[in-house]
């Protein structure tokens, strides 16, 4: 109960801080982690949701497999993987549109417009038109801003990972570049005739498909990579806008702003770390959608559409599982 009740209140402070929140004053991890040293109360919720935690890990571990729920639940999500390339097109298309109206380069932390490229990507990818190649664009688009904006582009990282799965596994159906390809192949078919690129995409499916099944791992890695950054990045190294917006939210006065942040930093390092090593992933994934959720809800200038991606490529990584070089496979822990 301890884990649940900090993982749901923390969440109204996780994410990205940097965007909702006031500048605050500068505080430094140090003097953070002196205040939560003086939080009797706080530092012993901080301290039992981690034996909770701990303790629900160990005992999933012992009895876990023993559940038949998990069986099914893991046969159906399987029958879904056909659908996994729809998932990511979705999570990271609609928020790349938006972004792009809105006037913002992947995150509102970057007031920059890129509207065209942006816009132009992000519709690809919902059609399902040349996906790849979208995915391509939007992974070298990404990339060559970062040797601008740097580390604030960390914020979006998760989407490297879904361009890099994209690249790997294409577009999936519904799309139309699987509506197209049928059509191709008919050798009846006028398009047929005239089709520049059906045999070009053989090559290259062919070409990828050894790295197909790390598609999943660069989903994982990312997701969880962002979420561990900004649980580092926003909360323990640089806290001071964290507690101001604690502060602003009114939350219990008997537990300080610092044990707050730290508690809301610890979820999502741990959620991320989860992630990052493919321990518990299922359900590491769904503790993130879950706080993602509370998040949406508890603040009430939250960008819901710059959330988009993480939401839902949060889905992806609960309905994909872990893949491969992951300790879930290696420890058969059934949450792969």
């Amino acid at each position: 109960m301890a884990l649940l009740a900090l993982g749901l209140v923390a969440g109204t402070v996780t994410a990205h801080v940097e965007y909702v929140a006031s500048e605050g004053d500068p505080v430094g991890p140090l003097d953070l982690w002196g205040a939560v040293a003086s939080d009797p109360l706080g530092l012993t919720l901080i301290a039992t949701t981690v034996v909770a935690a701990a303790a629900a890990g160990f005992a999933w571990r012992r009895w876990g497999e023993r559940i038949p729920d998990v069986d099914v639940l893991r046969e159906v999500l399987d029958g879904y993987e056909d659908l996994v390339p729809w998932m990511i097109r979705l999570s990271v298309g609609v928020p790349l549109v938006g972004a792009g109206f809105s006037g913002y380069l992947l995150t509102p932390a970057l007031p920059v417009e890129l509207r065209l490229l942006q816009v132009l990507v992000g519709f690809l990818l919902l059609l399902g038109l040349t996906t790849r190649g979208a995915a391509l664009l939007g992974l070298v688009g990404w990339l060559s801003v970062f040797g601008v904006y740097g580390p604030t582009l960390f914020l979006a990282g998760e989407y490297t990972g879904a361009f890099i799965a994209l690249i790997l596994v294409g577009p999936g159906r519904p799309s139309l570049d699987h509506m197209l390809e049928q059509v191709a192949e008919d050798e009846g078919t006028w398009y047929h005739r005239v089709d520049p690129i059906h045999e070009a995409g053989e090559r290259f499916r062919a070409f990828v498909a050894p790295a197909r099944p790390w598609a999943p791992v660069a989903v994982r890695l990312t997701l969880g990579a962002t979420l561990a950054y900004l649980g580092i990045w926003e909360k323990i190294l640089d806290p001071g806008p964290a507690i101001a917006l604690a502060r602003d939210l009114g939350l219990p006065g008997s537990i300080s702003a610092e044990a707050w942040v730290v508690g809301a930093g610890l979820v999502e390092l741990g959620v991320g770390l989860l992630l990052v090593a493919g321990l518990f992933t299922r359900a590491a994934s769904a503790a993130a959608f879950l706080v993602l959720t509370v998040t949406l809800f508890a603040l009430p200038n939250d960008p819901v559409l710059a959330h988009v991606s993480l939401f839902g490529l949060a889905s992806v990584v609960f309905t994909w599982g872990v893949g491969p070089l992951s300790l879930d496979r290696s420890m058969q822990t059934g949450d792969g």
